[in-house]
């Protein structure tokens, strides 16, 4: 019987309690006391009722047995039958008594085994409460950009969890440090009440929290002069009689104070601060990851009002107003101009350099559709050819040695908008068939790249060579010609345009003076009759160096102009070639029809170099004599098989 309440025991008083009444023929027990060690007492009374004191018996005690028991923790706790009858205990239950110790033993360390598992538990379950609040602390906080959505947010949370009537934060301000932002939410009303402002006054409690990062729990009672005399006490909401203050900071930078008040201090418990803290720091972390946000937003959009007044700035220097003509033949580019802008058909401008074709290519971007989407320029000629290709159509990342990120290139970067590519016929000729592609399907690849990329560009090619000639040398591609070549404009050198060299002068004139800081304002009759009368082969960019240098010369404010050329009578050109590159002379050139195959054009060109003793450059060498260039001749022969020595 007594083996089976023991099993049923549950805690020290059920043990205790097995053990009454014993059968018989022992002596009876008036109560068994239990004291574990821990100078407390645990009685069970022969009537049932038991009670736990930190007090001795004082009561009348007949006999009592004494009973040492060591516990597996190292312990003692002793164990004592008491009669109170007047009656004594015997040497056979002194026995039973020796006998239902080692019992208690057992049960005794299963009660203390089930308490540490209790403990370990309860603690396990607190750690996971705590965790679950970080959690949901640390979502929130990270969740926010924006300041103020921040601060109700965390206000929210911290009262859900913890029930503080009033959570303020004391922030600074993220674009100008030395302002202090007092954000206060009291939820002691049935409608939570928040408010901002800035933070004027001076607080130590504040100062040693901003500054020196130095938490602070404070109550009331301990000393109501402080809370009359410090400002940040002073304007908390009414009734608050505790206060907990800890500093928000990140990488050892001050972002603002936590301040928690409540009206009274066991909710400050030293577990709940060790918490509070921890989400403090999180905090912390979310306030400076929103002033960088609104930092960036706000250097983001000081970018954009800038760019968008230096886009005005730049429609209002760029209009045709600013293209300085009077002669017809402006006027009829500038017409086409007007016709071609308003659709997306590629343009072709042709020229001779120095003529402004990047100039009238911008006018047609600014008079399109697409003028508020990127004008993307490029120059063919000064990009190596090796990287030209990663330049147009971008790379991905690992493409090749050094491809470190993924690149766009500038037909992405003009979508939606133009792309001018300068210099066309300086292209490499394994590009070509790629533009030829992008320009008829509009879709690009990127180097090392799997995917195609729609594209939305408007093309707008330029270039001072003569790209009909090049398609016959097989320099440039016929069918990428033709595709550039749908709406050609052809700007007239400026020797051909004679009526707008003294309007161009007195321009140019005016616009270096200001930027020179010189008060030039006036052009003799005779250095404006030398500009008239020279041919310009450097044309618009040639006039306005000379220009500058006059500018730079003079002494007062008369231009000094010093033409280093022979004058030449104003005659009309007639025919003129507008592209600059000397040809051969008429004589020199071998005319003939394009061989009909290869092995015609490897005779004819076997024929020229023996002609020359194998001179290929030079102006009696076979290049000359081809008409063609020599780094071309050099390649059809290398394409042909044809050596020198094996000629001669």
């Amino acid at each position: 019987m007594i083996l089976q309440r023991l099993l049923e025991q549950k805690d020290k008083a059920s043990l205790l309690r097995a053990f009454i009444p014993l059968p018989p023929p022992f002596s009876p027990i008036q109560f068994i006391e239990l004291r574990p060690g821990d100078h407390c007492f645990y009685r069970c009374f022969d009537d049932g009722s038991d009670e736990f004191s930190a007090e001795e018996y004082v009561g009348q005690v007949s006999d009592s047995s004494v009973h040492m028991i060591l516990l597996a923790s190292d312990t003692m706790a002793e164990l004592r039958f008491v009669r109170t009858d007047g009656g004594k205990f015997c040497d056979t239950d002194n026995t039973m008594f020796a006998w239902l110790a080692r019992l208690a033993a057992q049960g005794l360390e299963g009660d203390i085994a089930r308490g540490e598992m209790e403990t370990t538990l309860a603690t396990l379950q607190q750690d996971r409460d705590h965790d679950r609040v970080l959690v949901d602390i640390t979502n929130t906080v990270l969740s926010h950009l924006d300041i103020d959505e921040l601060v109700v947010d965390v206000s929210r949370e911290i009262h859900r969890f913890f029930g503080v009537d009033s959570v303020s934060m004391v922030l600074r301000d993220a674009l100008r440090s030395r302002q202090l932002i007092w954000h206060s939410t009291d939820f002691t009303s049935p409608q939570p009440v928040s408010q901002h402002h800035p933070l004027r006054s001076e607080s130590a409690l504040l100062s040693s929290a901003l500054n020196e990062h130095h938490p602070s729990l404070l109550q009331k009672k301990d000393d109501p002069q402080q809370w009359s005399s410090d400002p940040l006490l002073a304007s908390l909401a009414t009734g608050m009689e505790a206060v907990f203050i800890l500093p928000l900071a990140f990488s050892h930078q001050s972002t603002g104070v936590l301040v928690l008040s409540h009206r009274d201090m066991t909710i400050f418990s030293a577990q709940n601060c060790r918490l509070i803290r921890q989400i403090a720091d999180r905090i912390g972390i979310a306030v400076d990851n929103a002033d960088a946000y609104r930092k960036v937003t706000h250097v983001k959009e000081n970018l954009k009002n800038e760019n968008s007044k230096l886009n005005q700035q730049i429609l209002s220097n760029q209009t045709f107003g600013d293209i300085v003509y009077q002669s017809d033949a402006m006027r009829d580019v500038l017409q086409q101009v007007d016709i071609v802008a308003l659709s997306d058909s590629t343009v072709l401008i042709l020229g001779e350099t120095g003529t402004g074709k990047e100039i009238i290519a911008r006018a047609i971007h600014q008079l399109s559709l697409r003028k508020d989407k990127p004008l993307v320029k490029i120059n063919c000629a000064a990009i190596p050819s090796s990287l030209l290709e990663s330049e147009l159509f971008g790379h991905d990342k690992g493409a090749f040695t050094g491809a470190i990120n993924t690149h766009r290139g500038r037909f992405e970067m003009a979508d939606g908008g133009t792309l001018f590519l300068d210099e066309i016929g300086d292209m490499p000729i394994e590009l070509q068939p790629k533009l030829l592609r992008v320009l008829q399907e509009r879709e690009i690849e990127r180097i090392g790249g799997t995917r195609t990329i729609p594209v939305n560009v408007r093309v707008i090619a330029a270039t001072n060579r003569d790209l009909k000639q090049m398609v016959i040398d097989r320099e440039f591609r016929n069918d990428l010609f033709y595709r550039l070549n749908v709406f050609p404009l052809m700007l007239p050198p400026l020797r051909d345009r004679p009526d707008d060299i003294p309007l161009l002068a007195r321009y140019f004139t005016q616009k270096l003076s200001r930027r020179l800081n010189r008060a030039v304002d006036t052009i003799p009759a005779d250095a404006m009759r030398q500009l008239i009368r020279y041919e310009w082969p450097g044309n618009v960019r040639e006039l306005e160096n000379i220009i500058e240098r006059a500018v730079l010369l003079s002494r007062d404010n008369t231009l000094s102009l010093h033409l280093n050329t022979q004058s030449t009578s104003m005659v009309q050109p007639v025919g003129h070639d507008p592209f600059p590159f000397p040809l051969p002379r008429v004589a020199e050139i071998i005319h003939t029809e394009p061989p009909e195959n290869d092995e015609e054009e490897r005779q004819r060109i076997i024929q020229v170099l023996r002609e020359t003793n194998g001179i290929v450059a030079g102006p009696r060498g076979a290049a000359a004599k081809l008409g063609m260039k020599r780094t071309t001749l050099l390649s059809r022969m290398q394409r042909l098989g044809i050596a020198v020595r094996e000629v001669l």
